[in-house]
């Protein structure tokens, strides 16, 4: 049976190792690791850490590469095209293979593009603003925008814009919804004075605990780690949440062998 072989350098000298037993040759190569968000980010630091947990534990040389745009669609739209023989992978949220692929009208990719390889953990997601305003719960700010002031909330992908739309109609608040680029763009529209409220990943966490900033609800089904008092979408009237994870995906058609043996490169960089 024929193996499949990567190369990389090492003190100088070609070297190949083994992914696994596959009943097909494929070519020798690095595996390019496409990320489908900035660079610093929640996803591409554990994309980075992972990538080099497996050239340290297998030696196999990985190549991160930037794919951003459209929560996750533009990466996937590139995937699929890349050769189904184990050396391309990418690493997206739950929602690029749901929501924004069926709210984007040219998402150019379906499910069956791909076959998946494994998750990370699961992340957290709340609605933020900062102390300064003087707000210590979601009542406190709806309270406000009952008494009139327009609230701009911060969204980073068309499925949270709608979640906060769907809070709005659950609380009697019309919500000025304003779409920010990444998490990062909601973090500085809160800061720069440009939003109110936002729904903000796990980025934010270092100033809640810092009371900056105070998360006024959770965006997903289970309570906040950092802010278990913080109520859930379903206890606001919303049966829509935010949950999800960072999946990573192969194109489809690859080896089972060859899936295998990602999968568990993978799981070994963040399992321990």
């Amino acid at each position: 049976m024929s193996a499949c072989l990567f190369r990389t350098e090492e003190r100088g000298k070609a070297k190949s190792f083994r992914l696994g037993g596959l009943g097909r040759p494929i070519r020798n190569g690095p595996i390019t690791m496409l990320i489908g968000f900035r660079a610093g980010g929640v996803a591409d630091t554990q994309a980075r850490l992972i990538a080099e947990e497996i050239e340290e534990r297998h030696g196999w040389k990985i190549i991160p590469d930037q794919k951003t745009g459209r929560g996750g669609s533009v990466l996937a739209a590139a995937l699929k095209n890349e050769p189904a023989d184990g050396t391309a992978i990418g690493i997206v949220v739950t929602e690029s293979l749901g929501y924004n692929m069926v709210a984007t009208t040219s998402a150019g990719y379906e499910q069956s593009d791909f076959t998946p390889l494994t998750a990370t953990a699961g992340f957290q997601m709340g609605i933020v603003a900062l102390a300064s305003r003087g707000w210590s719960t979601f009542d406190d700010m709806a309270e406000s925008a009952r008494a009139g002031e327009q609230i701009r909330f911060g969204a980073m992908s068309p499925k949270l814009a709608d979640l906060a739309y769907k809070l709005g109609k659950a609380s009697g608040i019309e919500f000025n919804i304003v779409m920010k680029q990444g998490g990062k763009g909601v973090m500085d529209g809160l800061y720069a004075g440009d939003l109110d409220i936002g729904l903000a990943p796990a980025s934010k966490t270092g100033a809640v605990l810092a009371a900056d900033m105070v998360n006024l609800a959770s965006g997903l089904s289970e309570k906040l780690i950092v802010s278990p008092n913080a109520p859930t979408m379903s206890e606001l009237g919303v049966h829509f949440t935010a949950d999800g994870y960072f999946p990573f995906l192969a194109p489809a058609g690859i080896p089972e062998e060859a899936r295998e043996a990602l999968s568990g490169a993978i799981a070994s960089g963040f399992i321990e």
